[in-house]
């Protein structure tokens, strides 16, 4: 029997088919953290646990005959997930009368497993030790001016930019920021006839993102680049079957992944 369990399940491979369709399309249209961070994986939902190398301090340790590697940890790579239940009666009314199947449950279930999955990456997780984008220890820090007046959000950005020049770290960047501060910028700048917003967009090579998950007030610039940072993954985001219960059928969706920062100066926080 495979991990998820489709084996013990009643079900069609067609209505799987339909649930894994939902499942992924609602989560590619939800995820945020992938749209810039690139993926190490799928590596396998065996794979359990991954090193985190922290560039600025790996070397290999030597003594008398023992060798360490130091600025190298290993983490266990979390399982994100969340449940939906299809009720027996629906699926025998839908083979009944010939109606499409409602798998709006399916699509909940992903969106959330989406929002945990960004939560995870912009924030990490501080009771279980798991650093984000915006907590991990050792990052830069920016004083966030008014970005809702004159070019303050232009000036910060280009003083992070500069940062990462004085650091030398170099090639694309991104900037991720809540949706207050995104509707903030939509606003022509005096004297240049375009809308704040592109002026940044310009200025970050075109990787302008936001995201409910931020809360508010919220921004960062980053260079995600691999030596950087990645996303690992070892199961991808699927569906497996748990039970019947009173008749009706319990899934889970879920998947295994890990932000790992590998160099904390290419990340910059407006705070």
């Amino acid at each position: 029997m495979s991990y998820l369990s489709r084996e013990s399940s009643p079900l069609g491979e067609a209505l799987w088919n339909q649930i894994d369709e939902t499942v992924i399309n609602t989560a590619r249209k939800a995820l945020v953290g992938r749209r810039f961070l690139k993926i190490f994986g799928p590596l396998g939902i065996g794979t359990q646990s991954i090193h985190i190398d922290d560039y600025e301090n790996l070397d290999e340790n030597y003594d008398n005959g023992f060798i360490t590697t130091k600025g190298r940890k290993y983490v266990e790579i979390p399982t994100i997930y969340d449940d939906f239940t299809l009720f027996s009666k629906d699926l025998e009314n839908c083979k009944q009368f010939g109606y499409p199947i409602d798998l709006s449950r399916a699509a909940y279930s992903a969106e959330e497993c989406s929002r945990k999955e960004d939560r995870l990456i912009f924030f990490g997780n501080q009771s279980y030790g798991y650093e984000g984008l915006l907590t991990a220890s050792g990052i830069n820090k920016i004083e966030r001016k008014d970005w809702a007046t004159g070019e303050n959000a232009f000036s910060d950005i280009v003083s992070a930019l500069e940062l990462f020049t004085q650091k030398g770290i170099y090639g694309s960047y991104a900037l991720i920021m809540s949706p207050d501060l995104y509707t903030q910028l939509q606003r022509i700048q005096q004297g240049t006839g375009l809308l704040e917003i592109e002026r940044i967009r310009n200025l970050v090579g075109g990787n302008l993102y936001n995201t409910s998950v931020l809360g508010t007030g919220k921004a960062a610039l980053i260079c995600p680049e691999q030596r950087n940072m990645d996303l690992v993954i070892g199961q991808d985001l699927a569906t497996g079957y748990l039970e019947q219960k009173d008749f009706n059928h319990s899934f889970r969706v879920l998947e295994t992944v890990l932000l790992r920062i590998k160099r904390k100066q290419a990340i910059t926080v407006f705070e």
